[in-house]
């Protein structure tokens, strides 16, 4: 009798708890290894839509951009081609965050023979590949535009 009287009320329960059930959370990896202005646009064009999206059914998204190699220039202070984008992007959404890789900022750095001065908004990591490798680790979905 307890076991059908407890199941009873966990169906209840069950019922009323979607209506205080917060949404998903949703990470997800965007991978940009080219020097090139339309790829980094669409990276951050993905980026915008997926959070919308998210947002619209009541998720919410983690999203870091890791760009390495040639890709780099996205987050270098002066070359990248979407800095303001990248600016903009930063003060409207808080769940963006860009990772620059430190294997690629010394390579530049020792080509050039100065420091390389990354966005305000990058953070370095040890290596933008095994950036990706972790995060794929970690359960983060993979986009590489």
């Amino acid at each position: 009798m307890f076991k059908k009287i407890a199941a009873a009320l966990a169906i209840i329960v069950g019922l009323a708890m979607p209506a205080l059930a917060e949404g998903e959370v949703h990470r997800v990896v965007f991978h940009v290894d080219q020097n090139d202005a339309k790829v980094m646009n669409l990276t951050l064009n993905n980026v915008q839509n997926v959070t919308k999206y998210y947002e619209s059914i009541g998720d919410t998204v983690e999203i870091e951009v890791v760009a390495y190699g040639p890709g780099l220039h996205m987050l270098r202070a002066d070359t990248s081609p979407v800095s303001d984008r990248i600016a903009t992007l930063s003060l409207e959404l808080d769940n963006v965050t860009f990772a620059a890789c430190g294997n690629t900022l010394r390579k530049m750095e020792q080509r050039s023979g100065s420091t390389v001065e990354l966005l305000d908004e990058a953070e370095m990591v040890a290596s933008g590949v095994v950036q990706l490798i972790m995060r794929q680790e970690q359960g983060w979905a993979y986009v590489r535009p």
